[in-house]
């Protein structure tokens, strides 16, 4: 659980620098005079909603992949068994991205890495309207999820541009648009995709992100960071702030934890509503995920919470909430204490889409929590911080898949809720350690 002292997390010595005290080894090569806040901008209600729009927008590029696997693979001629790849290199691409891309925003100018990665992004998008083999799709899918962590650095940006006072609430709203866009993208894949084909999708995609790019080089600041070191040295840094950071450890692990409940639900909803009572078809399950994303709402608030100093409360209720919505999941859509969703289909319906948004709540509640005591740790590392945070909750989010489907073949949707409890349930229990254990940070 969040601490007092997490609220205002430890800072590293490139920081707040003594005569007697050597800058850390993350931030070696940093100036005394660069050493703080890179940029002072000013975040206002507009650019606020910007931020949240562009990255809403740039996320769809990751998940659309889910509801067009089928499609793709068929036009691709892929092997049953290669199916997967389809929806899983856009995601292990994203992570190669948080590792190898996101860190340059510690070295270049902010905003023309943005502008120019957004670009690549786009032109990769664009691949599938006019090839037809399978491994240059792939590979284009692979580099889009890549080049599609320019959210991360958009992020920090918009965490830079913000008073350190409200930062938690600024990354609060950042985030509703992340999750936002997280939740609507497999919907939005499913429409276009039914309309005028797969591939159509992913042009519209790269229109979509060409649009964005020409706008960010108008409304983003500059910010030039002034660490004097090499790409190399930088990417040896993440080992050492992964390593020496337990804010950052806590926060990341909680937050794979909790992204891990979250994609079991979400891998495997469309298969149980798919099935009696419900049904439902492509569209049925894009209304679906409609009603989920209302979830989001809860974000500013998580911010807000931080910034007041009731993290630890508000991280408490997030578990506690998901843990909640995940037993109501499991009633729904199995029965059990006397409920049967055969004999109540409308009941079950109305409990699904209730667990479901709770628990997108409770999600989002600890990622919200987590990047603000992230983003308040180091300004002058704050690029590879976020990548780290993004890329160890990520690998959760693929491991909740992964358990689902498996979950799903050993137990229909009661092994699918017991993936999820099991993910839910070590969230609150590693909170309960983390505080019980915490000293000095």
């Amino acid at each position: 659980m969040s601490g007092p002292a997490e609220l205002s997390p430890r800072p590293c010595s490139a920081v707040s620098p003594s005569p007697s005290s050597a800058s850390c080894a993350p931030c070696a090569g940093l100036p005394v005079e660069a050493q703080g806040e890179l940029h002072a901008g000013q975040l206002t209600t507009p650019m606020t909603l910007f931020f949240g729009a562009a990255v809403g927008l740039i996320i769809v590029n990751l998940f659309a992949a889910q509801p067009l696997t089928g499609p793709i693979a068929a036009s691709l001629k892929l092997p049953h068994a290669l199916g997967g790849l389809v929806s899983m290199l856009p995601q292990l691409g994203y992570a190669a991205g948080l590792v190898l891309l996101v860190p340059l925003c510690d070295l270049i100018e902010n905003r023309r890495l943005i502008v120019h990665t957004l670009l690549a992004c786009a032109a990769l998008l664009a691949v599938p309207l006019f090839a037809h083999a399978a491994w240059v799709c792939l590979a284009a899918l692979f580099l889009a999820g890549a080049t599609s962590s320019v959210i991360q650095m958009l992020v920090p940006m918009a965490a830079s541009m913000a008073p350190e006072a409200h930062r938690g609430r600024a990354v609060g709203n950042v985030m509703s648009g992340l999750m936002i866009g997280i939740l609507l993208s497999r919907p939005l894949a499913g429409v276009i995709a039914g309309w005028a084909g797969w591939r159509a999708f992913y042009g519209s995609a790269a229109v979509i992100d060409v649009l964005l790019a020409a706008v960010l080089v108008l409304r983003l600041p500059t910010r030039t960071p002034h660490a004097h070191t090499r790409y190399g040295g930088l990417l040896r840094s993440l080992w050492t702030l992964l390593a020496t950071e337990p804010v950052l450890q806590r926060r990341a692990l909680s937050a794979a934890l909790a992204m891990g409940a979250f994609s079991a639900f979400w891998a495997s909803i469309g298969l149980r509503l798919a099935a009696a009572p419900f049904g439902f078809g492509m569209h049925g399950i894009a209304l679906f995920a409609l009603a989920g994303a209302s979830g989001a709402v809860v974000t500013p608030l998580a911010g807000q919470a931080g910034d007041r100093g009731h993290g630890r409360a508000a991280l408490c209720f997030a578990h506690l909430l998901m843990l909640a919505s995940i037993a109501l999941i499991a009633v729904a859509g199995s029965g059990g204490f006397g409920f049967a969703p055969e004999a109540h289909p409308r009941l079950a319906l109305a409990a699904l889409v209730i667990g479901g948004a709770a628990l997108d709540a409770g999600v989002i509640i600890d990622q919200t929590l987590g990047r603000r005591a992230v983003n308040l740790m180091n300004p002058a590392a704050r690029g590879r911080l976020n990548g780290l945070f993004v890329g160890v909750f990520f690998v959760g989010g693929a491991l909740g898949a992964a358990l689902s489907g498996a979950g799903w073949a050993i137990g229909q949707w009661r092994g699918v809720c017991a993936v999820g409890l099991a993910f839910a349930g070590a969230a609150f229990l590693y909170g309960i350690v983390g505080r019980s254990n915490r000293v000095g940070t």
